[in-house]
Order: structure tokens, then C-alpha cells, then sequence
């Protein structure tokens, strides 16, 4: 996810032109050598060439998993360094627009890939996996590395309060699915083994037809309305007042790429993103056979890691610097836009190209979601944060992290 604004829950830092000062436009050249030599994190790109010919030449899952694992962290940072750099020459709400389109532009590659390829397991547990990894990995890291600094941490209560609401919303969505199905799964199927082997597997000749199309219909009707809900927030973040006390305004952030080559690199890796997925989603059934890894494991822990670790480490740091609603806008909205936006739309995706995705998520993971959720929500109500909040949740994650490997 891209650098956040301080002042709200989600939408990034944007320093529109409207009242700014100008900065000299950035030369192709300069902007090609931000672009691949801005980071360190760079230095794994030539894993992105080592996973296309590991695919093109045959080479067993592993090491095709591996390299395609490795190349899709600095494309994560590049599409949210592309991203950044547009928004600089945008207005707030244009730019507030972009970020939060793009925000999880790698969890939707991915999870489109594994959809279209019939991966419901990967797509389902990566969702849930990128959740949990902000709200209890990232956020827990956060709030003990800002308690090694501080005795207590402090952050906007209102607008953490407004986050918690719209997780437990997108908790319900996901928890309604479950419920339906434990009332009227059917009696000859065996609920236990119906449940045991649906959890393994997500296909329904465990599932009476009848359950069957109303998960779907549930699934359906939920998504789109959550994809309202998701609309009305965001403009809700853009144009509503802000009721906490303004912050003095930062120095306008001199833009590094010029905006035609920022867009011309999101789209190039984009582009590149969505091959490396395919080869990463098309390895995970060998290298899970091969090396004994559980599914839930790739798809719960290991991918949301990966997907997401340049705005990780962004979101500790900024917790150390003392900028804590930065540090919530990357762990709590990124949370707020997978639930109520990414997986909705995958689930849309499916249903227009046959591809059935529900919202209906086994006990394991219901239950785990809405354990973190109210965890969450419980330790964000007071607007300050300690060590022993950050340890919380990290042990809870660390818990999670323990089951999924025997799931």
C-alpha cells in the first residue's frame, strides 16, 4: 500500500498542486534511476527475470515458487512508488482516488490470477492473510517498536473509532456466510466431514445444491453492497470535515519522477506483476507437495508477507518516528480496503466469469478474523498504544501463524 496521509484512516499523503508550491519536472533519465535505484529493496528485481525463464524452462515448483516470491516484494514497492509519484501531481481527492484504487494492487493481481486458475484456497486465505498481517503482524511490530521508544503512543481516537466500525462491519459480512451454512448444510452429507473436507478443499459436492446457489446468492448481493459501502466511505474520508484538531502542513514533497514516466512504470509493472503471479499461484501446488507446506500456510501467512513487505517495514519505522495515524492508515485501511473492497470485487470477477467465489469462510477461518477483529478494535478505542499492546497482537498472530501450519 502507498505512503498514507496522517489525517485520515486510508487515503495516502497527496500534495496536490492547488495552492503549492512548484518543483522542477524530473527528466526522463532522473526519473528511470528513482525509479530502479530508490531503494535497496530493488536489488531482488533480478528475481523477476530468474522467475519468468524458471517457468519458460521447466524448473520443478520450488524453485519457481522461490524466485517468484522473492520478485513480487520490490514490484509491490514499485507500484506504490509509481503511485506516489502521480499523486504529487494530482489534487487531493484525485490523488486520495488513485491511492486508494491502487493501495492493494498486488493482492488483487494475485488474487484475480489464482481465481481464474481455480485456486479458491489460495485466493480466500491470501485475503484473510493480508488482514490479519496488518491488523495484528504489522500493527503489533508497530506498536512495540513505538513502545521501545515511548512509554505510550498516541493517535487520532475519531477516526481509529471509524476504522474499528468499518472492520466490524466487513467482519459480519464474512461471519453471515458461515452461519448460514452450519444451519442448513445438509443433514446426510455429515456436517463434521461436510465441513472437514470443504475446509481442505472449498468444492461444493460436499454442499446441497440448494446451500449451494444460496451461498452464492448471499456472497453476491454482499459484495455489491459492499462495494457501496466502500464508495461511500471513501468519499466520506475525502469531502466530511475532519473533527480532530489540524495539523500544521508538511513541506510539499518534491516529486522525484516526472508523471508520465511514474504512469508509464505503474503500467509497466503491473504488467510484470501479473505474470510473476501467475508463475507464483501456478507453483504452489508442487511446491506444497514437494516440500509438505500446508496450503492455509502459503496462502494465510506466507503470501500476505511477501505482498506487502516494503509498506511493513514503512509502517514500523513511521510508528518509531512517533507518526502514528500514518502507521494506522497503512495497517488498519489497507485491512478496511481488502475486506470491503478487494474481496467483493473477486467475488464479482467470478461470478462474471464463472469462476464461483463465496464469501463463506470455514469456522477456522471465521472464527480467527473475528477474534482479531474485536482484538483490534478493543485496543484502538482509547487512541494510545504500549509494548504490551504490540506483544498482544503479535502473540495472537504468532498463534494464528502455529494452526494454520497444521490446518
Amino acid at each position: 500500500m502507498s505512503r498514507p496521509q496522517e489525517t485520515t484512516p486510508l487515503l495516502p499523503s497527496t500534495n496536490g498542486s492547488n495552492g503549492h508550491a512548484t518543483h522542477q519536472e524530473p527528466s526522463y533519465l532522473d526519473s528511470a534511476k528513482f525509479f530502479f535505484l530508490g531503494s535497496w529493496f530493488n536489488v531482488l528485481l533480478v528475481f523477476v527475470p530468474l522467475s519468468l525463464l524458471a517457468e519458460y524452462l521447466g524448473f520443478d515448483g520450488g524453485k519457481r515458487f522461490c524466485f517468484s516470491f522473492l520478485a513480487i516484494m520490490p514490484l509491490a514497492k514499485l507500484l506504490g512508488v509509481s503511485t506516489d509519484q502521480i499523486s504529487l501531481k494530482l489534487g487531493d481527492i484525485q490523488a486520495g482516488l488513485l491511492n486508494a484504487s491502487f493501495g492493494n494492487a498486488v493482492e488483487i493481481i494475485v488474487g484475480i490470477v489464482a481465481l481464474l486458475q481455480g485456486q479458491y484456497v489460495i485466493v480466500q486465505t491470501s485475503m484473510l492473510g493480508s488482514v490479519l498481517s496488518n491488523i495484528l503482524l504489522v500493527l503489533g511490530c508497530s506498536f512495540f517498536a513505538a513502545g521501545l521508544k515511548r512509554p505510550v503512543s498516541k493517535f487520532a481516537a475519531t477516526s481509529a473509532q471509524t476504522s474499528s466500525s468499518m472492520m466490524i462491519l466487513s467482519c459480519i459480512t464474512l461471519i453471515i456466510p458461515a452461519a448460514y451454512y452450519h444451519l442448513h448444510v445438509s443433514e446426510d452429507t455429515g456436517a463434521t466431514g461436510g465441513l472437514t473436507q470443504w475446509a481442505a478443499d472449498r468444492v461444493t459436492p460436499f454442499i446441497d445444491p440448494a446451500t449451494a446457489d444460496a451461498l452464492n446468492f448471499i456472497s453476491r448481493g454482499t459484495a455489491i453492497l459492499m462495494l457501496v459501502v466502500y464508495v461511500a466511505y471513501i468519499c466520506y474520508l475525502l469531502f466530511a470535515p475532519s473533527e480532530e484538531p489540524e495539523q500544521a502542513p508538511r513541506e510539499q514533497e518534491a516529486p522525484e519522477m516526472n508523471a508520465i514516466a511514474a504512469a508509464i512504470g505503474l503500467l509497466a509493472t503491473t504488467v510484470v506483476t501479473s505474470f510473476c503471479a501467475d508463475v507464483l499461484v501456478g507453483s504452489i501446488e508442487e511446491f506444497a507437495d514437494t516440500y509438505h507446506v500446508p496450503r492455509s500456510f502459503i496462502g494465510l501467512i506466507l503470501l500476505p508477507i511477501v505482498a506487502n513487505a516494503a509498506e511493513h517495514v514503512t509502517a514500523v519505522w513511521m510508528a518509531m518516528d512517533d507518526r502514528m495515524e500514518m502507521t494506522l492508515t497503512i495497517c488498519v485501511g489497507s485491512s478496511i480496503q481488502i475486506t470491503t473492497f478487494v474481496i467483493p470485487l473477486l467475488v464479482v470477477i467470478g461470478w462474471v466469469t464463472d469462476h464461483p467465489l463465496t464469501l463463506f469462510f470455514p469456522s477456522f477461518e471465521t472464527i480467527v478474523l473475528f477474534i482479531a477483529m474485536v482484538l483490534v478494535s478493543q485496543l484502538l478505542q482509547d487512541g494510545k498504544s504500549n509494548i504490551m499492546e504490540g506483544m498482544m497482537l503479535v502473540t495472537t498472530y504468532s498463534v494464528v501463524a502455529i494452526s494454520a501450519w497444521v490446518q
